[in-house]
């Protein structure tokens, strides 16, 4: 029997002969090793192995009684559990990938050869060593986040990550809650685990991985971008601080509204949570689809409502009657 290369399953870690084998077991209800052997022109005692390896792998099962009888699990349930099996497997060394390339550059600094801080030309380098640093975090991620971007603003990594368990500390200018759909997704990842800030005046963009490894833009000009990848060092160091120091400036994002006290006004909730946010009143009206006149007249009204002066204590006493 012949398999055809765009269906092997060579992939899940069948052998060729293994697979033969399975293959000639769907075919049939039940069937035993010297049964198989004969229809294949294959010794018996070799099909007795492979059927032994199927059944290790979960393809097929061996039936009561004193003869050795197998049957094939179905194909669906028995290769997707495979497949989530070896995906598992890759997620590991993808995993593992960050911890040996420190080990790399580590015995080249040692050696006078590589460097601890590798330079990026162009766009496409830096948007893919962000999505490298996403993809081989283990423990912890910290982003500085403003636009303009190198890539989309949606970012479809980090999601997969949160989920895995990846701690995640993410500080937003307010000019990154103005994209469209921004507020939205920052709520979903929110609800995934991510911790957000946002600090008025964030002067750059920056990624650190595991705290060793980070990628820190050079410039806010996306057509010419340059791009520093910094590896363990003093130089690294120093930025996993400035990191905590813009942390501990932030203002915590406000909850979604779906954790709004039920009682206060939709449109009172939207707008307090894109008030604390940061966002400029020609942004809050673009999000709301409020004339900017409009927006103020809300805001005032919604002042007096709180009895507040200014924007922090407005966030405050929202906060206070359970807002947020």
């Amino acid at each position: 029997m012949t398999t055809d290369d765009d269906s092997s399953l060579a992939p899940v870690g069948l052998a060729p002969f293994d697979e033969e084998v399975y293959r000639t077991l769907l075919t049939c209800v039940d069937a035993t090793p010297a049964a198989l052997a004969q229809q294949l022109g294959q010794p018996e005692g070799r099909v007795d192995r492979a059927c032994g390896r199927l059944r290790a792998l979960g393809l097929v099962i061996r039936m009561s009684g004193r003869r050795r009888r197998y049957t094939a699990v179905d194909p669906e349930a028995a290769l997707d559990a495979l497949v989530r099996e070896r995906a598992g497997e890759l997620d590991q060394v993808r995993g593992s990938a960050l911890a040996l390339s420190s080990i790399f550059h580590a015995a080249r600094r040692q050696a006078g050869g590589g460097s601890t801080v590798e330079l990026l030309n162009g766009p496409e380098e830096q948007g893919r060593w962000f999505v490298r640093l996403q993809h081989q975090v283990r423990s912890e991620m910290m982003v500085l986040d403003r636009p303009p971007y190198v890539l989309a603003a949606v970012n479809p990594v980090e999601p997969v990550r949160l989920d895995s368990g990846v701690h995640w500390r993410a500080i937003y200018a307010p000019e990154a809650l103005e994209v469209p759909g921004a507020m939205d997704e920052i709520d979903d990842l929110t609800r995934r685990g991510e911790q957000g800030r946002v600090l008025p005046g964030l002067p750059m963009k920056l990624a650190i991985a595991d705290r060793r490894v980070a990628l820190l833009p050079l410039s806010m000009e996306v057509g010419h971008a340059q791009g520093l990848v910094i590896r363990e060092s003093t130089l690294l160091d120093a930025l996993v601080e400035l990191f905590e120091v813009y942390w501990a400036r932030a203002t915590p994002l406000p909850s979604s509204p779906a954790a709004f006290d039920p009682d206060a006004p939709d449109e009172d909730r939207q707008l307090v949570r894109l008030l604390a946010a940061g966002l400029t009143d020609n942004a809050i009206a673009r999000q709301l689809g409020l004339s900017t006149r409009t927006m103020r007249r809300r805001t005032r009204r919604l002042f007096d409502q709180l009895q507040a002066t200014n924007r922090f204590q407005a966030g405050i006493q929202a906060a206070r009657r359970g807002w947020w």
